[in-house]
């Protein structure tokens, strides 16, 4: 599930505050670089478990109208989408309970939250929709859940700031996990049952290890790094480029010399867009000129042994 997206936003994260740390041991950098990318998991499995407490609440709140409608002999509600079967299976899933049963913290701490969240599933065209629907299987069981999350879940300003309470570092990371929570629904086979598996942690373990050698050749080599800036900056007021600029250049230029298989323009197009997130709003064009000549001057000066093809700039 850690992707190099995700690991390069935690490297200029963390890589900016290993400058701004006075005790630089890059060591303890390192493990907190990969203690910042096991929380970005720890999320996609709350997030998914948020799902499970959802549906925990569904039936709680079934079993009282159903009360209800017995003593005052009215009709039975329907139990739908209390028992639909994407979250029946998501609720057995081993993996899952095992995360559930590790962590301190579960959603049944927030009870209104939880609570306020199926009263505006309850209440959105989308379970209308579904409740009221003549097809009644599992692939609209599970379909139901990627609209619900979708709609109500992934852009949810109450569930964002709840997150940012329990841990500082899921404040960059819910978009992306978002994607490989919808992901991981429309990958769900009913067949599987509680074996189901979920996205692991890494793909592999080169990404593992691009990180470790990413971010300590960003660290490692900076104060070069940092002269192929000035050498290529001819024309650019370097003096004046926001410190976090220098951050996302300096760990791009590590990426260009460390990974000979990452093509010059895939580095230079993901760094600027992390730029235009995480700095200024000229940083994005800025650093792809900058980027750009680097990368032409470090060619030239056969420093770099890549292919580069004309870009805009």
């Amino acid at each position: 599930m850690i992707n190099r997206e995700i690991i390069r936003i935690k490297i200029v994260q963390l890589t900016y505050a290993y400058y701004q740390n006075g005790n630089k041991n890059i060591d303890t950098a390192e493990k907190e670089l990969f203690f910042s990318l096991s929380k970005a998991y720890d999320l996609y499995n709350y997030l998914l478990a948020l799902m499970v407490a959802v549906a925990k609440e569904a039936k709680r709140r079934l079993e009282i109208s159903e009360s209800k409608a017995r003593r005052e002999g009215t009709e039975i509600p329907s139990s739908r989408f209390a028992y639909n079967r994407f979250t029946l299976q998501l609720a057995e899933n081993h993996q899952l309970c095992d995360f559930i049963s590790s962590q301190k913290r579960t959603w049944a701490d927030y009870p209104e939250f939880v609570g306020k969240l199926f009263e505006q599933i309850e209440q959105s065209q989308i379970y209308k929709d579904y409740m009221n629907a003549p097809t009644d299987n599992y692939t609209a069981d599970r379909e139901v859940w990627r609209k619900i999350y979708r709609t109500l879940i992934q852009e949810n300003t109450e569930l964002d700031s709840l997150l940012e309470e329990q841990s500082l570092y899921w404040n960059d990371d819910k978009e992306i996990v978002d994607t490989f929570v919808l992901k991981t629904i429309k990958r769900f086979d009913e067949q599987n049952g509680a074996h189901q598996e979920l996205l692991p942690e890494y793909d592999n373990d080169e990404d593992k290890d691009y990180a470790r050698k990413l971010f300590r050749a960003a660290i490692l080599n900076g104060d070069e790094y940092q002269r192929f800036m000035s050498e290529a900056s001819r024309n650019w007021d370097f003096s004046r480029l926001a410190y976090m600029d220098v951050v996302i250049m300096q760990i791009a230029i590590a990426e260009l010399m460390t990974f000979p298989s990452i093509p010059v323009s895939v580095t230079i197009n993901e760094f600027v867009d992390i730029a235009k997130l995480y700095s200024t709003a000229k940083s994005g064009s800025y650093i792809n000129g900058m980027l750009d000549s680097i990368a032409r001057h470090l060619i030239k000066t056969g420093r770099l042994m890549k292919h580069m093809e004309k870009r805009n700039v």
